[in-house]
């Protein structure tokens, strides 16, 4: 915590140094993409992404899960979605999955979560069942094809928000599902054409 401590008492002489950029933050945010990815902490989106201050809209939930789009029960992640699409205008909304993801382990019944009640909850509320064939085929420590399918998964639940169909169906948004590698730093991105993920 030391370290977090001193670089947050510091961050100020840096934000001075480039004051400009800071006074045009404080003016209104424009983001280009609404980026959903893993709450894990070895998944920082603008570390590989590139993306400076204002310029991405995220949203991280275990396992990159968008819940279902329902108005009688208030949830934040689709507030969040609501807000980038109907508020912001997001041109882009990226699901990024990831590889060595608890989520995804836990979702094809790997892992215990007997101690945590909510996430086990959460999970079977939100996260969906995945197909038989992809549990078959995560059968194995490698989990990169069952956690690129949750991805697509989570990208067509997407479609079933009123306000991101309606502007899929514009052409003023585009849906793009990432798998990012933990362990190489490779970002993988769906190609629909192929119905494969390759590299960007």
């Amino acid at each position: 915590m030391r370290t977090f401590i001193d670089h947050a008492r510091s961050f100020r002489e840096h934000a001075t140094r480039r004051g400009e950029d800071f006074r045009e933050l404080a003016a209104g945010q424009s983001p280009l993409a609404l980026f959903i990815s893993c709450s894990d902490s070895r998944v920082i989106p603008s570390l590989f992404t590139g993306a400076r201050p204002g310029e991405l809209f995220e949203l991280r939930t275990a396992g990159n899960i968008v819940p279902p789009y329902r108005l009688d029960r208030p949830a934040g992640e689709v507030a969040t979605i609501e807000f980038a699409v109907e508020v912001l205008g997001v041109a882009d909304i990226v699901v990024c999955g990831h590889s060595h993801c608890g989520a995804v382990g836990a979702l094809l019944g790997a892992g215990d979560l007997r101690a945590a009640p909510a996430v086990r909850g959460w999970l079977a509320e939100v996260g969906g069942e995945p197909p038989a064939t992809v549990r078959a085929q995560a059968a194995g420590a490698d989990h990169a094809e069952a956690a690129q399918s949750h991805a697509l998964a989570q990208l067509e639940r997407l479609r079933g928000y009123p306000g991101v169909r309606r502007r899929v169906d514009d052409g003023q948004i585009t849906l793009h599902a990432w798998y990012y590698e933990v362990h190489t730093g490779s970002v993988l991105v769906h190609r629909p054409g192929t119905d494969a993920f390759l590299p960007l």
